[in-house]
């Protein structure tokens, strides 16, 4: 009878817990965000541009002066 009893109440739990639905966190818009990252790409290609352009006129003006020490 107890165990019955007991078996009959731990239905009557699991009936009620699969009843309860949970309604969905509103998910955030993406589009702000995506768009914000494409634009930190955009501007971190930039830089890299910028820093090897200046790499190359300093390696040029080292070769320069490279030359000039060796001719004198």
């Amino acid at each position: 009878m107890k165990k019955s009893l007991l078996l009959a109440a731990l239905l009557a739990m699991a009936v009620a817990a699969c009843s309860k639905t949970e309604t969905p966190a509103p998910v955030a818009p993406v589009a702000p965000a995506a768009e914000a990252v494409k634009d930190a790409a955009k501007d971190a290609g930039a830089a890299v541009v910028d820093a090897a352009k200046d790499a190359a006129k300093d390696a040029g003006a080292a070769v320069d002066a490279a030359k000039d020490a060796v001719k004198k």
